[in-house]
């Protein structure tokens, strides 16, 4: 195992920069995502921790030693891509053990780091197999076993559950994490699905063209957003966000938006100055019409344990979560009960959080 730090790192392709100073430190053991939209640099930054891409600026430390410039095959990595890159012609035991071939490690070693990583995976029944008699779910795991043997400093995942059904990603995740917790190795895992990262990460590191956003606990980014873009990317479905003016009144804050009123607390703020308010799906109480904030109905869409509402407010379209199931009705008109103490505000000029 083995802390990782980034110092400045900066990358160019000619005279475009994708990554623009980034520095962050992940502790011995720690599982960390990054995660963000695509093309916001968090492959390319995996990809120079893994020295498959050069750095155009800073430093890259693995146990507190600079890697800028050691081959891949000397930083004591190991990497699972999106694609599973196994060797058709090979069987799953050969190709857990190519690696520890390559190096030339002792047979008896190689047969039985094998067989610890297959006992670990759940391969064992599948290890005479080749790929193509695998399921995309059993050939991630041999993906991972492949990595496991070479019981790296570190292990980096790319985008690994990119191309599974729905019902294999939620499973494989859990297996992802329950081997973290096992082996206590420091993983990297990208990501641009957030509900992989809330999941499984100790910390999240959200990025955005090239730079961090924030890094956090899940819960962290969750509950604390430091700006409009992490509000509106953490959280499914993303966070009802519109713009209104605050006002102060008798030692409460409150914005003025959508011809209503909606509670915010007491923050800092200047009075008048223009936010965007922030309120989480799950954070909006119905109630009956004339309670609280007026709205109508536009689709409820029932998920069985849950229930998700469309409701119109003025111009603005929000989306409330209710746990359990409700008798409202498209075109129905109801009244919005919000917490004030669970509301967001964002500046308007540079998007940062106002507490």
């Amino acid at each position: 195992m083995a802390s990782v730090s980034f110092r400045n790192i900066q990358k160019a392709y000619g005279k475009v920069k994708v990554i623009h100073g980034i520095g962050f430190d992940i502790t011995d053991g720690e599982f960390v995502v990054l995660v963000g939209p695509s093309g916001c640099g968090k492959s390319t930054l995996l990809r120079m921790l893994a020295g498959l891409e050069e750095i155009t600026g800073g430093e890259i430390l693995i146990d507190g030693k600079v890697v800028n410039d050691l081959e891949s095959k000397d930083r004591d990595i190991a990497m699972v891509f999106q694609s599973y890159a196994l060797y058709p012609h090979m069987t799953v035991r050969d190709n857990m053990a190519f690696s520890l071939k390559l190096r030339k490690a002792d047979a008896a070693q190689t047969s039985k780091r094998v067989a610890d990583a297959a006992r670990i995976l759940n391969l064992d029944a599948l290890l005479d197999r080749y790929p193509r008699e695998l399921s995309g779910g059993q050939r991630q795991r041999v993906a991972m076993g492949r990595a496991i043997v070479r019981d790296p400093k570190v292990f980096l995942f790319d985008e690994p559950l990119s191309n599974l059904d729905a019902k294999l990603r939620v499973a494989m995740r859990a297996e992802i994490k329950a081997l973290h917790q096992r082996l206590k190795t420091t993983t990297v895992y990208v990501t641009h699905d957030q509900i992989e990262a809330m999941t499984m990460a100790d910390r999240i590191v959200v990025m955005h063209d090239g730079i961090i956003e924030q890094i956090g606990t899940p819960l962290e980014l969750f509950d604390r957003p430091g700006n409009l873009f992490v509000a509106q990317f953490i959280g499914s479905p993303a966070m009802n966000v519109f713009k209104g003016t605050l006002r102060h009144r008798d030692g409460q804050s409150v914005v003025e938006a959508q011809g209503g009123t909606w509670p915010a607390g007491p923050v800092r703020g200047r009075d008048g100055q223009t936010v965007h308010y922030g309120i989480r799906p799950g954070d909006l109480g119905l109630g009956s019409a004339g309670q609280g904030t007026a709205a109508k109905v536009v689709v409820v869409e029932p998920t069985g344990a849950e229930t998700e509402l469309v409701l119109e407010v003025g111009s603005e379209q929000l989306i409330m979560v209710l746990h359990g199931r409700t008798a409202a009705q498209p075109d129905d008109r109801v009244g919005l009960v919000i917490d004030g103490r669970k509301a967001h505000l964002f500046d308007d000029g540079n998007g940062q959080r106002i507490d």
